[in-house]
């Protein structure tokens, strides 16, 4: 029976390219995840109704400004929900599509890029729950034996 000592190594085998794939794999896959899960909910939240009725409990209560209801109300409009809803979209698209090139070794840049939005709660995938990948993956990418093997061809 061949066992894994008995087959020589592929040419294209770079032992460091491995190790480092084999460290970013984890943060990155988790980087994916929570970035596509954000993304699918921000897209639902676009386009579920708003509740009238309880903006209108809202809207009709004396104490609250005019300028306040006047916010509330363009919030909740067409526009409003666009305009708030696309950055996020945006921003999860590409911490998806780095998470995905930092899995594969292919861009350190975009991959530093998706880590680094990643630890910005209010923009990164999932709020807070992002910090754990964004971090463990700024960790591992500014290891020089990680960076070397970026530079490294496939």
């Amino acid at each position: 029976m061949d066992t894994p000592q008995d087959f020589p190594p592929s040419p294209d085998f770079n032992p460091l390219r491995a190790k480092a794939a084999q460290e970013l794999s984890v943060p990155a896959i988790l980087m994916m995840v929570m970035a596509g899960l954000t993304f699918l909910y921000s897209l639902v939240s676009l386009v579920t109704p708003t509740n009238s009725a309880q903006l209108e409990t809202v809207l009709s209560n004396p104490d609250i400004p005019q300028q306040a209801k006047d916010a509330m109300t363009w919030f909740v409009s067409p526009l409003g929900r666009v305009a708030l809803t696309v950055p996020g979209l945006v921003l999860n698209a590409l911490v998806a599509f780095g998470g995905w090139k930092m899995k594969n070794l292919q861009s350190y840049g975009l991959s530093m890029t998706a880590a680094i939005i990643c630890c910005i709660p209010c923009c990164g995938p999932c709020m807070c729950l992002s910090l754990v990948p964004g971090i463990w993956s700024l960790i591992v990418l500014n290891k020089p034996e990680v960076k070397a093997a970026f530079r490294q061809t496939a």
